[in-house]
């Protein structure tokens, strides 16, 4: 394949970088300062330097023109709230006080003040704190940072574009403060918004700004005509601005649909379009409005969100055909690079064979600057990276890594039978009451415990034989022992082993399931500080022997109360991994779904009564058009029953969910035909339990009543008022009391005081309606 130069020189570009540094320096600078060991000049010092060298190893590797502005200390939409000067009442004083600190208890709250709420961007993995908003909130802009970062950049020597959250997404992301109206429409605010925008994008080009990127993916979700009638508002008046930088309108994560022709006549100067998954659509509706004639195109051909090599023969010939619809076409990746790891080539234990598939963060910016140079010079010019990277395409199709005949042989003889359950929950819960003997609102946790020093230590000193398996699992019982002993003192109900053995719930199993890689240093910013690892789903999956069994059984020999058995869920194994993008999700969640469920049911064949299946992420992956749910949905929840349907009616199944949108899934929660869920809920106030009682859940259910993303400790007064919230929604015997999620991110002074007046709050709201009062 041959192309000719094009005619104007390509530039090659991305929407953001991964913040921590090679070995998560800003994740270890902030903590330290959290913990009062570094200042908070450290701090900044530490970040500017991540910064430049971030920037520095994009020129380098033939960015032409950097990001600015997407570098955060937590999230980068706390980041624009105050920007924009949505700060909340509540933490004005705090912020006014000390805005570092004020920053930081807006994120994670502190014992007087309760932080933001969190949920997920998009369907990705990663966390935002969501705006409060309200017909009272005044906007004020406040660029420090924005311009700050910028003239850094430009002290560089570099070509720097600002990266901000455009004002729609920044309003359709929003949720009305506490104590407005539910029925409040934050976008209302959108002409109060722009003014502040305006006088942003002012203070950007006086700073030596040429571009301003404003990202807008709301865009991609299905919008209403009055959300698209206040797009176009928005950069017509943004647009029609005299005093401004040129603006870049992004969108990602899916096709641009409706929105596309609204922003094609804007008076804007650029569009930024995903090309990878929705490449054909984008394509067609761009050829359908005429082309972008007079404006910049930053084609995003390079996948953002996952980590194979890039086919650049096939990503050249979509970068052919967008340059007949663009003044001038430029290359990026399709989204902010935030969602890779930072470098392959710090890998030391990947196979090297596949190691030549893989393309993270530094890799993909490669790429991206050698398409750029293909299309601007002729692919003449890059003779030698096709070559190479057509040697690394070719083996992997027909390799024994990622075919197994006997794993695709038993997906294959799956039936409808298979996926359901034998009893309805109305005789399953008849068994599963008179075999557990539970109390009213039986109390719980979700599952881990905190990772102490201690825990981490053992870890490392196994993985760098200063002590063997012996000793290593001598520590974990002993950590067991710890759990179990104060989960009985406390008063907890089911109990939990607490998962000391494990270092993450997904990189757990992967390890031990064939058809997975583990990373050493693939780190994966989830929210504020906390970096997973996601495995690498390379070949079809099987699961060699037991996973769990032992350390379950080994707690329950400890107590008599019941010990729940914890497995991470298919779809979930799925989103928090990068999965392998050569056949359906759905074959993949059957695969997993099939090696756990030979895991549940050996649990059960060891004793275990109780099992949960978490799928936090089953609404992250929710597709973000309603046209593509329903074949997610169905493939989704087939595969949780098809995990969890071989167990006894008196075994009962649990799942999780947290820090999501619920009430878009109501109903794909119900086709789990779970026998209990626990879910997110504190922060929330309590706004699932209403969805569930709305859709008419008939199952049991457990609202959170404890924040465990925030270091606070709720009184008992605060989780009894939660409870009786949850009342108010679900009947008492259908009711559960538990936290959030997992307490893996704790401290033990904290979760031993919080669970201790989680136990106390669920007994006085017992007695309570034992004497009528709730």
């Amino acid at each position: 394949m041959t192309s000719k130069p094009a005619a104007a020189a390509a530039r090659a570009t991305v929407y953001g970088y991964p913040r921590q540094g090679p070995n998560r320096e800003l994740k270890k600078a902030i903590e330290g300062y959290w913990q009062g060991r570094t200042s908070a000049d450290d701090l900044r010092e530490t970040a500017a330097g991540l910064r430049r060298s971030n920037w520095q190893r994009l020129a380098e590797s033939g960015i032409h023109e950097v990001p600015t502005g997407d570098f955060s200390y937590y999230d980068h939409v706390l980041d624009t709230s105050v920007m924009v000067g949505a700060v909340p009442e509540r933490h004005r004083k705090a912020v006014e006080t000390d805005p570092l600190d004020g920053y930081f208890a807006m994120a994670r709250g502190t014992q007087e003040l309760a932080p933001l709420e969190m949920t997920k961007w998009f369907d990705s993995n990663y966390h935002y704190l969501v705006p409060e908003l309200g017909p009272d909130t005044e906007f004020a802009a406040d660029s420090t940072q924005q311009t700050g970062q910028l003239r850094e950049a430009i002290a560089l020597g570099l070509a720097a574009r600002p990266v901000l959250v455009g004002p729609v997404t920044y309003l359709l992301l929003a949720k009305p403060a506490p104590g407005v109206a539910a029925d409040f429409e934050p976008l209302t605010l959108l002409d109060r918004l722009l003014p502040v925008y305006a006088e942003v994008l002012a203070d950007l080009r006086s700073a030596g700004a040429e571009w301003v990127q404003l990202d807008e993916p709301a865009l991609v979700q299905d919008r209403t005509p009055a959300d698209l009638n206040a797009a176009a508002r928005a950069y017509r008046e943004l647009g029609s601005l005299t005093d401004r930088p040129k603006l870049l309108v992004a969108s990602y994560f899916d096709r641009l649909g409706d929105a596309l022709p609204v922003l094609a006549k804007a008076p804007v100067e650029g569009l930024a379009l995903d090309f990878t998954g929705a490449a054909a659509a984008n394509i067609g509706a761009l050829a359908a409005v005429g082309g972008l004639p007079g404006k910049r195109l930053v084609a995003g051909v390079v996948d953002g969100r996952n980590i194979w090599v890039n086919d650049l023969e096939k990503s050249l010939t979509t970068l052919g055909t967008l340059l007949g619809l663009a003044d001038r076409v430029d290359v990026s990746a399709s989204c902010s690079l935030l969602h890779v790891p930072l470098d392959a080539s710090a890998e030391r234990d990947i196979d090297p064979q596949i190691l030549r598939w893989l393309a993270f963060a530094r890799q993909k910016t490669a790429e991206i600057a050698t398409l750029a140079r293909g299309i601007s010079q002729g692919t003449g010019a890059i003779t030698a990276e096709l070559a190479v990277n057509r040697a690394a395409l070719a083996p992997r199709a027909d390799s024994a890594i990622t075919r197994d005949p006997a794993v695709r042989a038993r997906a294959a003889a799956v039936t409808d039978a298979d996926a359901h359950r034998p009893q309805p929950y109305s005789e399953r819960a008849v068994a599963q009451r008179a075999h557990l003997g539970l109390p009213l609102l039986p109390t719980t946790t979700i599952g881990s415990f905190p990772q102490t020093t201690e825990l981490r230590t053992a870890r490392a000193d196994l993985r760098n034989r200063r002590i063997d398996a012996a000793g290593y699992e001598e520590r974990v019982k002993a950590e067991i022992q710890h759990v179990i002993a104060f989960q009985e003192k406390t008063g907890l109900d089911v109990l939990v082993h607490g998962e000391p053995e494990r270092n993450d719930m997904v990189q757990y199993f992967a390890e031990r399931l064939t058809g997975y890689l583990a990373t050493q240093q693939g780190w994966v910013q989830s929210y504020g500080t906390r970096y997973v690892r996601p495995p690498i789903l390379a070949g079809d999956i099987s699961r060699p022997e037991p996973m769990t069994v032992r350390w379950t059984t080994y707690a329950q020999s400890l107590t008599g109360r019941p010990v729940k058995g914890m497995l991470t869920g298919p779809v979930t194994m799925l989103a928090w991994s990068f999965v392998r993008d050569d056949q359906p999700l759905g074959d993949t969640a059957r695969q997993v779904a099939l090696a756990l469920r030979d895991e549940v049911n050996d649990l059960e064949t060891a004793g275990t009564s109780v099992i949960q299946v978490d799928e936090p992420a089953l609404r992250e992956t929710l597709p973000l058009r309603a046209a593509d749910r329903p074949a997610y949905l169905d493939w989704a929840t087939e595969s949780f029953r098809l995990t969890t349907s071989g167990v006894r009616p008196d075994t009962q199944i649990h799942t999780h969910m947290c820090y999501a949108e619920f009430g878009d899934i109501v109903q794909a929660i119900d086709d789990l035909d779970a026998d209990v869920i626990s879910l997110e809920a504190a922060r929330s106030h309590m706004q699932v339990a209403r969805e569930l009682a709305e859709h008419g859940y008939p199952r049991e259910a457990g609202p959170g009543v404890y924040d465990i993303h925030s270091p606070r400790v709720p009184s008992v007064e605060e989780a009894a008022a939660l409870l009786r919230k949850g009342l108010e929604a679900i009947p008492a015997e259908r009711l559960w009391v538990n936290p959030d999620c997992g307490l893996k991110t704790r401290g033990w002074p904290e979760t031993r005081t919080s669970l201790e007046n989680l136990v106390t709050a669920a007994r006085a709201v017992r007695s309570e309606l034992a004497t009528g009062g709730a």
